[in-house]
């Protein structure tokens, strides 16, 4: 016995410091003993397979290009198992830190107010399992907006908490999700918020996120695919609304009592990807100069059976539905992209029953300097009405800003400087800000 385990390790010594281990040929008889000749009874050994080769533990895109600083890394450190591939643990981390100024002018009066910000626009520790060939975990704990304005240290809750069921029939057509995963009311909400152009995303796309579900990822089922990356689908069913996000037209947080819903919500969004080689492989805004996209999507959700009292004590109902369309595109440095959205069942406010309709859009653009360290300068213009039926209810948006991808989205840092300005009845003011942005992220 003491034979076969000095051969084996003999033999696995010759074939790690070896710089080719097929240079060398080791051959076993049957007792386990291990030699450098041929002969009768010994048979040829796969050198290959007596020390483990396969990595780990991984962090490095090795696709990516390279950045001032290196490689940039993919989502989160992966430790695979070593008796079993199949599970695997991911742990990372994201901070976005934000220095600002900003400055409110009253157009009724001139007057103006300004002053400086500093927060951590998002604090997230996030964990993922692989529990077998199928099925994984995934999760985060999050504290956004840490001091930000007046709202000192916030607290952490939970994010992302889903279980993902990966081609269960061995087909991209069929895939599950369950739990708290985003549903796709939009693309930039959709796309994880390491990989997103500017921290703060548009306002209208914001309030898509809590018009049919909490956070757009209110407790729910999905069923989702892809055949060929040409067409992505997404079928979702799940827990509604939450109070404390609902926001009338002028903006104002709900004030009713009684509030129940009594339906889940549902609905379900379409990718095309038509031309052949610009497949859309992911959803992201940062591309780096790197390959081609185009894609055209659309989805409609329902989200129904929202029971509350105004505070003019007048028990009333309504249905939220949503409809969103959005395009895509990118050319090695060049990338565009625009999402319309148009909501039904939008309460003028919170002490009437009077429902009306809403709509907006954004477009948004990028071009990155691959041959000038990855500074890539980008612009946003968005138009919304809150409210279509009655003057004073329009925002306008539009921000100019540079990132610099020094690590691509592991270290980035930016520069922005964005106006909005808000119609008679939802502030009638004009705001300035101007960020100073970092992010660190693997």
């Amino acid at each position: 016995m003491n034979k076969i385990v000095l051969s084996a390790l003999a033999a696995f010594t010759l074939s790690s410091v070896t710089a080719n281990a097929n240079e060398i040929k080791l051959y076993q008889d049957a007792n386990g003993q291990v030699f450098t000749q041929p002969a009768p009874n010994r048979t040829l050994l796969d050198t290959k397979s007596l020390g483990n080769t396969k990595q780990n533990i991984t962090i490095v895109d090795k696709k990516s290009p390279n950045f001032l600083l290196g490689k940039q890394t993919h989502i989160n450190m992966k430790f695979v198992a070593q008796d079993n591939p199949d599970m695997w643990l991911k742990a990372g981390v994201r901070i976005q830190g934000t220095f600002e100024n900003r400055s409110v002018e009253d157009l009724a009066t001139g007057a103006t107010t300004s002053y400086y910000d500093a927060y951590l626009r998002r604090v997230r520790f996030e964990v993922a399992a692989g529990f077998n060939k199928y099925a994984s975990f995934t999760m985060d704990v999050r504290n956004d907006k840490a001091n930000f304005e007046d709202k000192g240290e916030q607290s952490f809750n939970v994010g992302d908490a889903y279980v993902k069921i990966k081609k269960p029939f061995d087909s991209s057509l069929v895939n599950f999700k369950l739990f708290r995963a985003k549903i796709d009311v939009s693309r930039t909400e959709t796309v994880k918020s390491a990989r997103v152009l500017h921290f703060d995303r548009p306002h209208v796309a914001d309030e898509a996120a809590q018009y049919i579900t909490h956070n757009r990822r209110g407790t729910n089922a999905q069923v989702y695919g892809n055949w060929k990356k040409k067409i992505h689908y997404e079928i979702a069913v799940g827990d509604g609304v939450y109070s404390g996000k609902l926001k009338d037209a002028s903006g104002n947080s709900f004030n009713g009592s009684d509030f129940l819903q009594k339906s889940f919500f549902y609905g379900g969004k379409i990718v095309l990807s038509p031309f052949d080689g610009w497949e859309e492989k992911k959803r992201t805004e940062s591309y780096f100069g790197q390959g081609k996209h185009f894609e055209i999507g659309a989805s409609y959700w329902v989200s129904p059976d929202i029971q509350y009292t105004t505070t003019n004590n007048v028990a009333t109902s309504v249905d939220h539905k949503l409809l969103n369309l959005e395009m895509s595109a990118h050319y090695k440095g060049a990338f565009v992209q625009a999402e319309y959205f148009d909501f039904d069942g939008v309460a003028k406010d919170w002490a009437s029953t009077t429902r009306g309709k809403s709509n907006g859009w954004y477009v948004t653009g990028e071009y990155c300097f691959v041959d000038y360290g990855f500074i890539a300068p980008f612009v946003r213009y968005e138009s919304w009405d809150k409210f279509k039926d009655l003057d004073g209810y329009d925002l306008t948006s539009k921000l100019v800003g540079v990132n610099w991808y020094l690590m691509g989205n592991s270290i980035k840092a930016g520069l922005t400087f964005q106006e909005d300005e808000y119609g008679a009845n939802i502030g009638n003011e004009k705001e300035r800000r101007i960020k100073v942005t970092s992010q660190w992220f693997f």
